[in-house]
């Protein structure tokens, strides 16, 4: 089986391709030759998702999946949410983002948080969903460096390291996105 994932971030699409066994033959944007921005306009990650799946079915022709992912923070009413990508502004990078929100959390006892991943899958013209959600809390500094995103300063729930402290494999195995792709696998082996 093909399936393309669709997204632009080089960093998800090499954390998918080692969640999927063999049997699933993950392909790239560049692969089908779409090298366009992908619309994320809607307020929601399901939304967003399925905009961006939809998007490469519909002009492509391929079978397809695409996520969204939020961080998501108590304290701040779940900011940075669906704008995770883009917190800090438009044209921001990952350490502004996570400057951004470690200066929020400033002084800030509760640092509750969770990651959530949302999959949406196309298959002939037609849309399931897939969510996993990893919670744990924002540390007070940056560490580690694997992983990308919030990863340096996201330290899930039972473990004493960050994301970016953990192997792409051992990350995959609790993490939201792996959660996801793990209810995507099963539905597409049935």
């Amino acid at each position: 089986m093909k399936l393309v994932f669709a997204t632009n971030n080089p960093n998800k699409l090499s954390e998918i391709k080692v969640l999927v066994p063999e049997g699933i033959e993950i392909l790239s944007l560049h692969d089908i030759d779409c090298n366009e921005e992908l619309p994320e306009t809607t307020l929601t990650l399901e939304g967003n998702a399925c905009q961006k799946a939809m998007y490469v079915f519909d002009n492509y022709g391929y079978n397809c999946f695409a996520d969204d992912t939020g961080l998501e923070i108590d304290v701040l009413k779940g900011e940075p949410g669906v704008y995770s990508a883009r917190y800090a502004g438009k044209e921001c990078k990952a350490e502004d983002n996570i400057n951004l929100v470690l200066k929020k959390l400033d002084g800030e006892a509760n640092r509750i948080a969770k990651f959530r991943t949302v999959i949406a899958l196309i298959i002939d013209g037609s849309e399931t969903l897939f969510e996993g959600e990893c919670k744990g809390e924002i540390t007070l500094g940056k560490a580690g460096k694997e992983g990308f995103g919030y990863d340096p300063i996201f330290l899930p729930n039972g473990f004493d390291k960050t994301f970016a402290e953990m192997k792409q494999n051992e990350k995959g195995a609790i993490s939201h996105r792996g959660k996801a792709v793990e209810k995507l696998v099963e539905f597409l082996h049935r």
